[in-house]
């Protein structure tokens, strides 16, 4: 019921999003959504591409409001060189989408910056989920994520929401200022190498009550990990435990649940939140793994489409060393947005709002 259309690709006039379907009566606060989109942006280690983001929100809002009308989140391109992708147009980037896509779609698909498979793309999913928020913040649901692991380096513990909202202090949003430094440098050795590195990023959801979701093919972490799965890079999802769940007995991995002043918990959250599809009351933990930058500055083995022969390619363009930092916003966003939409669903908010 809360729909969100991506449009745009990395070097055309614009990326953004359509919101369909926000409720009416939504105090929405420009400056607010624009200060989570810079959150993408903000003090991290990546790209020397410089795009100032600056949104523009073309319907509808008025007076301050939402109106019930399609809402349309326009960030203009500003910052576009395609110099180095007309050398390499008919020569596939191993790692990426430029092969697959060139078959998709007969070669008419946008190739500058992997056009509509690029990272840019998700300055859109960033400028939704600042409206998912301030949806979900009218029933005190808050969600924050950080980086857990960049490389072989990794954060331990578990974390607090509050603690991880602090993560945006870090320039590689690790909530664990010396782990963060530690990032840093493990970024840097890998781009002095001319490589890259991927990583997870982990998002929490606290304010959830249970019974959330919508079984079987609709459930909360299957709607979930298919808007996760969405986000360029990333190679798997997972909650609670996740994989470390399959090595576990039963009575490691089941979460007992006891009464608090009258209320129904649990005594951990190896399930992350969610059971049987639906929320289970707890924070909701999610964590998503982001496969090394493909684009690297060692040289590679690649086919030039047009004479069918193997040649060797190195890329000259600008790129992230390492998603995970940037990406961090957009795996928030987008639990937002999905959240939104099964609260919506689940009738816990209206279609107007007074």
């Amino acid at each position: 019921m809360f729909v969100v259309t991506s449009f745009g690709e990395s070097h055309g006039a614009c990326v953004g999003s359509l919101v369909d379907g926000c409720p009416a009566g939504l105090e929405l606060n420009a400056g607010e959504v624009q200060a989570f989109l810079d959150k993408r942006q903000r003090n991290v280690l990546g790209s020397p591409r410089r795009e100032p983001d600056k949104l523009e929100i073309l319907s509808g809002v008025f007076e301050g409001f939402t109106t019930g009308a399609p809402i349309c989140l326009v960030i203009w391109n500003r910052d576009v060189d395609s110099s180095a992708y007309e050398e390499i147009r008919h020569v596939p980037r191993p790692g990426h989408a430029d092969y697959a896509a060139r078959a998709r779609y007969g070669g008419f698909n946008d190739y500058r910056g992997g056009g509509r498979f690029s990272g840019r793309i998700t300055a859109g999913f960033v400028a939704a989920g600042g409206v998912a928020k301030a949806v979900l913040g009218r029933i005190g649901v808050e969600v924050a994520a950080h980086s857990l692991s960049i490389g072989r380096v990794s954060v331990g513990g578990e974390f607090t929401i509050e603690k991880v909202k602090r993560a945006y202090e870090s320039p590689v949003r690790c909530a664990d200022p010396e782990v963060s430094a530690k990032m840093v440098e493990e970024i840097a050795k890998a781009e002095a190498e001319g490589d890259s590195l991927g990583g997870v990023v982990e998002a929490i959801a606290t304010g959830l009550p249970p019974g959330v979701g919508d079984p079987v093919f609709e459930s909360l972490d299957s709607e979930l990990a298919k808007a996760l799965v969405s986000i360029p890079a990333v190679k798997a999802v997972g909650f609670g435990e996740g994989f470390g769940a399959s090595a576990l007995r039963g009575s490691e991995n089941n979460d007992q649940f006891l009464s608090v002043d009258g209320k129904v918990s649990a005594r951990t959250n190896r399930a992350g939140g969610v059971l049987g599809g639906l929320s289970s009351g707890m924070p909701l933990v999610v964590r998503v793994a982001f496969k090394p930058t493909p684009s690297i500055k060692r040289e590679q083995r690649s086919v030039d489409l047009m004479s069918g022969k193997e040649v060797k390619i190195k890329l000259q363009g600008r790129f992230d060393p390492c998603v995970v930092p940037r990406a961090v916003p957009v795996v928030e966003a987008m639990c937002s947005i999905v959240l939104a939409d099964q609260c919506i669903r689940c009738g816990l908010i209206p279609q107007v709002l007074r």
